[in-house]
């Protein structure tokens, strides 16, 4: 089943509302975060403003040419998958759902790229040092690990086929 204009927009919305919603978060720790942490839950959760030049946990710092390539290619690859393998069927929403995600964390932070140099990151789990994060690398994070579980317990083979 081929995907049709309704959802075509449908996901298209989706992924504009998630950038937006990222972006709009990471302009209030710009503007809100400066002066120092938040602490939301004191020795669990708080808020800080960090600028990563970097990958996940800060890897590969002021790479970021090779970071716009490598999302771009990405985002060229999930389209193609969500418009031309991926089918429209129920069976397959989650699928399709995913890709929707992980273009919304991808462009977010690809925004954050080209236009800075580096993205903003505010989110910080205290309690276990995790490293700060922001909501597309949350997008990205979901989806990965929902396409593991998906991949490991919910699709078959044969559901896989005409896929992959």
């Amino acid at each position: 089943m081929k995907k049709n204009g309704k959802s075509i927009g449908l996901a298209v919305f989706s992924v504009l509302f998630l950038v937006l919603l990222d972006q709009w978060t990471k302009y209030l720790a710009v503007a809100k975060l400066a002066e120092g942490p938040f602490v939301i839950w004191d020795g669990v959760f708080e808020l800080h403003y960090s600028i990563n030049e970097g990958a996940a946990f800060g890897i590969l710092q002021q790479k970021q040419a090779l970071f716009v390539v490598l999302t771009m290619v990405v985002i060229l690859c999930v389209c193609w998958f969500y418009l031309f393998r991926i089918p429209q069927s129920r069976r397959y929403r989650p699928l399709n759902i995913l890709c929707v995600t992980l273009m919304a964390g991808a462009i977010g932070n690809l925004i954050d790229r080209v236009r800075q140099g580096y993205v903003v990151d505010f989110l910080y789990f205290k309690l276990i040092n995790f490293p700060i994060f922001n909501v597309a690398d949350c997008y990205v994070t979901f989806s990965v690990a929902l396409l593991i579980l998906l991949l490991l317990f919910y699709y078959k083979e044969d559901d896989l086929e005409g896929i992959l």
